[in-house]
């Protein structure tokens, strides 16, 4: 028998294929399934990875994540949001659950030595230290999601798919007939479920009530709002202000349910300071260029980097925008793109 990996199973096609890989590999592979919430979406993912378990002939595990995932996910995105912050759930997911509970229940109780999930991610030793790179699908980086992983982490953890391109994944579980061949890409915030949809999410959860849209340049009142949590730093429809040129997001004030709008140039900036930063390794030099991502679906950009224990501020080559707090900024290395480490803003 080769060495006891633990896969984190949702049922999905990347998590399936996953274990199916490291199977072939010849690791002693079992799988754990977190029940997430106490509602039916939560039997339906633990029963497809169970259907996937038994298809390929290892032992499964269900561990109850509701009051962690409840805490630690659910409250968080709730209070971001009436915090006027754009929060981001998979990350605190990935730091308190997958590499919190799971991660701790399949090396302290099931004697694993690895924990293995299907980002798309690639992990290598590099000298004295564990350092994340990114996958070879380029669309998939998974990079940004992880950067809250420790050294103890990362030495026990597998991404099997990080050689693979996702069409690839598909065509293995469709080749290997698994459960999950045909099924969906999972949605981007797994307990919000259509057809219910985050706006309607948030107004059952934060009493919306009408402020004040104030011109950020002039402190002018331009409008009225029907609360300040329906909209993000950097939005531009859906303010619905006549004005001479289109007017965006700049800032929110939550405590006064003021949604301050101005003009494009205004969502631009050149400078970010961070605390609480957590780095993926010790770094040598304090001051260093870096690419940086402030949110996931943007192409890094460049920026001078200088560490001033506890802060860490971040100067731009070119302004960037819509900066928005609650999400998180990451730097990558300048040359072969590995994870340097991230913060929330």
């Amino acid at each position: 028998m080769g060495k006891k990996v633990a896969v984190a199973l949702s049922g999905g096609v990347d998590s399936s294929v996953t274990a199916y890989l490291l199977k072939q590999q010849g690791y002693d592979v079992i799988g754990i399934t977190g029940k997430m919430t106490n509602n039916e979406n939560s039997d339906t993912v633990i029963q497809n990875a169970k259907s996937v378990a038994d298809y390929l002939g290892i032992e499964h595990y269900t561990i109850d994540a509701a009051k962690e995932f409840q805490e630690k996910v659910i409250n968080y995105f709730d209070n971001s949001y009436k915090s006027g912050e754009t929060p981001n759930p998979c990350i605190m997911c990935n730091k308190f659950i997958k590499w919190g509970i799971i991660f701790d229940y399949a090396i302290n109780q099931l004697n694993a030595e690895y924990i293995a999930t299907g980002h798309y991610a690639n992990i290598k030793q590099a000298g004295d230290y564990y350092k994340l790179y990114p996958a070879k699908d380029q669309n998939k980086d998974q990079l940004y999601f992880l950067f809250s992983l420790n050294q103890n982490q990362l030495s026990k953890t597998l991404f099997p798919l990080f050689e693979y391109e996702k069409v690839q994944i598909r065509e293995i579980a469709l080749k290997n007939n698994l459960p999950s061949k045909s099924s969906k890409e999972s949605q981007d915030i797994c307990f919000i479920q259509k057809p219910m949809t985050t706006k309607k999410y948030l107004l059952e959860r934060i009493e919306a009530q009408q402020g004040d849209f104030v011109d950020i340049s002039t402190g002018r009142i331009l409008g009225k709002h029907d609360g300040y949590f329906q909209y993000t730093i950097g939005q531009r429809k859906g303010i619905g202000i006549a004005a001479p040129e289109p007017l965006y997001v700049i800032d929110i004030n939550a405590d006064k349910n003021i949604v301050y709008v101005g003009n494009k140039e205004a969502t631009y900036k050149k400078e970010l300071t961070l605390q609480n930063f957590n780095f993926s390794y010790p770094l040598k030099n304090k001051e260093f260029d870096a690419l940086v991502k402030i949110r996931y679906n943007m192409q890094p950009v460049k920026a001078h980097i200088t560490i001033n224990e506890p802060l860490v501020n971040i100067n731009f080559f070119e302004p960037v925008n819509s900066i928005a707090k609650g999400q998180a900024c990451v730097l990558y290395d300048i040359n072969d793109g590995h994870l340097i480490g991230g913060s929330f803003i």
